[in-house]
Parts: structure tokens; sequence; C-alpha cells
């Protein structure tokens, strides 16, 4: 659960997950909507893949990634265990 929270703690990331709540995309594709570099994308994009907030899947050159919405769920049905 930490490490969920640790990459929900970030703008940007938040942002990428926000643009994945429209479409799958490439890395690519997502480096294009920010003005940073492509390295730091990719950190961000493993530090979401490492909570399970976003899937990776190869689809011929490119990696397309799509939100994990289970862990959302999951995270949702969390909190609202706190409500007692």
């Amino acid at each position: 659960m930490n490490s969920l929270f640790k990459a929900l703690n970030d703008e940007t990331r938040r942002q990428i997950i926000d643009l994945l709540k429209e479409r799958d995309m490439n890395a690519g594709e997502i480096a294009d909507e920010f003005n940073i570099s492509k390295p730091s994308i990719s950190h961000h994009l493993d530090i979401l893949k490492r909570a399970d907030l976003i899937i990776g899947e190869k689809k011929g050159q490119f990696i397309v990634y799509s939100l994990n919405t289970t862990i959302f769920e999951d995270l949702l049905n969390w909190i609202l265990t706190l409500k007692k």
C-alpha cells in the first residue's frame, strides 16, 4: 500500500493516470504530453508499474500502458472501510 501512496503523491504521475483514463498510450505518446525528458517519464512509469497502478503490454515495438482498474477498486474499497 505504501508504494501506491508514494506513486499517487506526485503530480506528474497523477497527470499520467489522467491521460490513461482517456485511452491506452505508449511511452512516447505520454512523453509528448509533458515538458520533461523521456527518461523522467520512464522513471514515473516504472513507479506507477511497481505500484500496480498501470500495466504495460508489448505491442509490436512499443509497450502500451493502461490503467489497472483493479487496484483502484481495491483502494476505494479500503478507503470505504475507514468510514465506520
